[in-house]
């Protein structure tokens, strides 16, 4: 806040007249300029204010116009003397002008109806109200000291008055409306000797100044859906009712969100947008040819305010359908929220901000001169010389360097986003330039032709790449595309090209090309993804280095394309997760949605899917080992377990306790730690809770956690569920009291299940009854046992699991095969049931690699051969891994390669099962 170097009364002619044309108006304005920190104007304040004006015999419209005008000329005094801050200034005029509008309205209403009845709705026969929504920077509380206002009117249903006297005369509710708008424009805008209350421009209404004036809550819908534009939606974006019943404005709102704020990542904002900006642009030029001394516009020229504003609108429009927080109507609100969630670089957000407070703070004093609705540079020097110095400067000259920094560095940010990347491929240090296409696909060439440019690209099988693209050009769903679609996807392919043709290994260039045509085929009915990768190309190239490294990320990519938005930002694509505040952001997130079942269900799901390609980028790229994936897969699965439940159980009708006596065990997989990104979730339901509804409730919510993880919804499943493991297996009980689970593990289970409990752990729910688990389990594993009916028992089990899945290949099936993985995890699970009672450290859950290891330093096993074995279950397990990435179902190599791991593991396994070698 700097203080202006000349006085009020010197920076402002329209203060200057004021406060001279009657006695006692100086002394109001000191009066009410009085506090030292903050000028809090509030509608009681406002309404003091306005009763002084009425009291003294003045009418409404007068009394507002002379209110205005006080509220103004303090405003002016404060902001000058450098005691009010931007915030302050269109705080308080968009509060004087929620005032106005209410106010009037509310007289004109009575009277109108006193005329006229009440208007009723047709359908529902309740009251109907007129409904102002106020637009722009009236709409985002950020309002000018001369603004004019944008208003739209509208009403929820049609009807006619409801008469009460024979004097009365019944009208239509739009008919009573529309004349009752027009009451209240007049009343507004007026210009009497006191001036007026507020400009209005109604042209943002449906159909503009062709359409009717007033609009029914179907009208509003049905223009929306049918004939709403896209600068529209940069329009209703800040749509803000100021009169209206709550239930009509919520019922509004529910209409013009699907309008505004899309349900997918609306990346073709930008370019509607950037359109809509070089339509300002063009006729801003236009007017300063024609009057060059009017060419410095702070609001619409290069690097002006509207251009901050449409920074903080894009990311709106993008992404807000997504993400509630991003619906802000205030720009400077919306600025620091992209700089929360990293969508914009804190420091340039900053930046922004304090261009924005200057360029606003510049306009004020260019519309305080002569309360003009201005945002040019006055045309004669004296005026010039006015304005800088009310803004703290000596001159002009002092001026314009700050002036000139700030909107260079806006039109930079500016230019960073909504540069046009179609044209051209941009420069970027990760693309070869030296691989550029000379010549360029159309959609009407032939494949020879095709088969040349990909010659001169570096592809090593142009022929079969040149058919690929000829079938993808020629299939039903390419050919239905609109052309803007058809366009934009023959210009990235054509930019796609070269980077595949870089890739390194020449017999790779067929199978990504092949995938990457079946992704961009798949996402092309969608305008907005084929727009994300237009408008950032460096995102085409990861996408491009993802498929081509990985045939199961490019399937993934394609049946969830909304991921294309985590490649934007490599920073947070490569960081490493931080589970906490994960979790607490899945809780955040769930409760912006109470009650809404399928929308926490989406929840649930997009949020697991986008951490999960977050860390298969970074297992694409090395850095994570495939222990380290299964750690962080399985904490992510265990975080979303806990959120479903807690989901569920809040919306449980008839629950009797705030969080349930309830626990989900997880085995398998989830349960030792090994998570796949395809892995089901092996869990047993378990609740400790004496009141006599508890059964048929945690009955109730297991089923319900089922449906919830296995349901088919937009958003794709979250897992399968596999609950095979609980007592009894398919016969028995979907959840288990604690009792009568710890009765059926002491005598009556099955030495299978006890193997089992050695990969089983607390996943989510009550702490309490995971602790009990663990003592029981722990218990159960440490049980003397007879070793010769053990190995019998174990060695039968693990020929029933042979038998179920022969392999009658020539490869060997890392899984299922003699000296695979499942046999050293048997023999893993045999050493802790046969040695746990003297070796209570077998009992913790470390994983099978570390749990080898600590048998060998017990001296159990050959230390030398514990190590090879370990090496050689770390070697199958990345195998494994890295055929599931190439899509393959069954995890099968040639055998010599992996002989040696073969051979120790079968050699273990004749060490410990020496009668019964396989």
């Amino acid at each position: 806040m700097t203080p202006s170097l000349l006085s009020s009364t010197a920076a402002s002619r329209y203060f200057f007249r004021w406060v001279n044309a009657e006695a006692g108006r100086a002394e109001q304005i000191a009066e009410l300029a009085k506090p030292v920190t903050r000028l809090t104007v509030s509608p009681m304040l406002l309404n003091q204010l306005l009763q002084r004006e009425t009291d003294s015999g003045m009418p409404l419209p007068r009394a507002m116009r002379r209110l205005r005008n006080l509220l103004v000329c303090t405003l002016i005094e404060r902001d000058l003397r450098g005691v009010a801050d931007l915030d302050e200034v269109v705080s308080a005029v968009t509060t004087f002008a929620e005032f106005a509008v209410q106010t009037h309205l509310a007289a004109l209403t009575v009277d109108m109806m006193a005329l006229h009845g009440a208007p009723v709705g047709e359908e529902s026969g309740q009251p109907q109200e007129l409904i102002v929504l106020g637009m722009g920077k009236l709409g985002g509380c950020e309002l000018n000291v001369s603004s004019d206002i944008d208003l739209i009117f509208t009403y929820a249903e049609d009807g006619d008055t409801r008469t009460t006297s024979a004097e009365q005369r019944s009208l239509s509710n739009h008919e009573f409306f529309t004349r009752l708008g027009k009451k209240l424009i007049g009343a507004l805008s007026e210009i009497t000797e006191d001036g007026f209350t507020f400009r209005v421009d109604m042209a943002l209404r449906p159909n503009g100044a062709s359409g009717p004036l007033v609009a029914s809550f179907n009208m509003v819908e049905a223009y929306l859906v049918t004939q709403g534009r896209e600068w529209e939606r940069y329009a209703w974006c800040k749509a803000r009712a100021l009169t209206g019943r709550p239930e009509d404005i919520a019922t509004l709102e529910n209409i013009s969100r699907p309008f505004v704020f899309r349900r997918y990542l609306d990346y073709g904002s930008i370019d509607a947008m950037r359109s809509m900006h070089a339509q300002i642009r063009t006729e801003v030029q236009r007017l300063e040819a024609l009057h060059p001394e009017r060419s410095n516009n702070v609001k619409l020229g290069r690097g002006g305010i509207r251009e901050i504003e449409f920074l903080a609108q894009v990311f709106q429009l993008i992404r807000g359908g997504r993400d509630c927080d991003l619906r802000d109507r205030s720009t400077r609100a919306t600025l620091r929220t992209l700089a929360a969630k990293n969508l914009l670089d804190a420091e340039v957000v900053d930046k922004l901000l304090t261009a924005y407070d200057f360029l606003r703070s510049l306009e004020h004093r260019l519309q305080y001169l002569d309360d003009a609705q201005t945002h040019t540079f006055p045309t004669n020097q004296a005026d010039c010389l006015i304005i800088a110095q009310a803004m703290g400067f000596t001159d002009v000259a002092s001026l314009m360097p700050v002036l000139d920094q700030h909107r260079a560095l806006v039109d930079a940010q500016f230019g960073d986003i909504f540069k046009d990347k179609q044209h051209g491929r941009p420069s970027q240090k990760d693309w070869d330039d030296s691989d550029n296409v000379l010549h360029t696909l159309s959609e009407t060439d032939s494949r020879e032709t095709i088969a040349l440019v990909l010659t001169h690209c570096g592809f090593s099988d142009a022929s079969a790449a040149a058919q690929r693209l000829v079938t993808t050009w020629q299939s039903t769903r390419v050919q239905n595309l609109p052309v803007a679609s058809r366009t934009r996807l023959l210009a990235l392919v054509n930019a796609a090209l070269p980077v595949v043709a870089a890739i390194p290994e020449p017999e790779r260039h067929l199978p990504t090309l092949s995938r990457l045509l079946d992704f961009l085929e798949a996402i092309a009915r969608r305008a907005a993804y084929l727009a994300l990768l237009t408008e950032y190309p460096t995102t085409l190239h990861r996408v491009i280095r993802m498929i081509s490294a990985s045939d199961w990320a490019a399937k993934y990519l394609t049946q969830h394309p909304i991921l294309l938005d985590e490649l934007l930002d490599p920073r947070s694509l490569n960081a490493a997760p931080d589970w906490p505040v994960f979790a607490q952001e899945c809780r955040r997130q769930l409760e912006t949605a109470p009650g809404d079942t399928e929308r926490q269900m989406d929840i649930l799901r997009e949020m697991h899917h986008a951490q999960q390609f977050r860390l298969l980028a970074q297992d694409l790229e090395g850095m994570l080992s495939v222990e380290a994936l299964a750690d962080h897969l399985s904490i992510l699965a265990d975080i979303l377990v806990a959120a479903t439940v807690q989901a569920i159980w809040s919306m449980m009708p008839g629950r009797h306790r705030e969080t349930p006596l309830f626990t989900v065990i997880a085995y398998g997989k989830l349960g030792g730690k090994e998570l796949g990104y395809v892995s089901d979730l092996d869990v047993v339901f378990l609740y400790d809770d004496e009141d006599q509804d508890g059964p048929a409730l945690y009955a109730k919510l297991a089923q319900r956690f089922i449906t919830w993880m296995t349901s088919h919804t937009p958003a794709g499943i979250l897992f399968d569920i596999d609950i095979a493991l609980r007592p009894d297996g398919a016969s028995g009980l979907l959840v288990s009291s604690f009792g009568k689970f710890e009765k059926y593990q002491r005598q009556s289970a099955w030495l299978w299940e006890h193997q089992a409990l050695t990969r089983a752990r607390f996943c989510a729910g009550d702490a309490a009854i995971g602790e009990r688990f663990e003592t029981l389990r722990v218990e159960v594993l440490r049980q003397m046992r007879d070793a010769k009916l053990l190995q019998s028992e174990v060695l039968d089990m693990r020929q029933k699991m042979r038998d179920a899945h022969p392999n009658r290949s020539d490869r060997f099936d890392l899984k299922h095969d003699a000296g695979g993985m499942i046999d050293i995890e048997f023999l893993v699970q045999f050493l802790i049931l046969r040695h746990a009672a003297a070796y209570p450290q077998l009992t913790a859950d470390i994983g099978n690699i570390a749990l080898l290891k600590l048998c060998g330093e017990l001296g159990l096993i050959d230390a030398g051969l514990a190590n090879a074995v370990a090496d050689a279950y770390r070697t199958f397990r990345k195998l494994q891994h890295q055929g599931r990435l190439q899509g393959e179902e069954r995890a099968r190599v040639v055998a010599t390669r992996i002989a040696v791991e073969i051979s120790v593991v079968k050699q273990l396994w004749a060490d410990i099962f020496t009668a019964a070698v396989p």
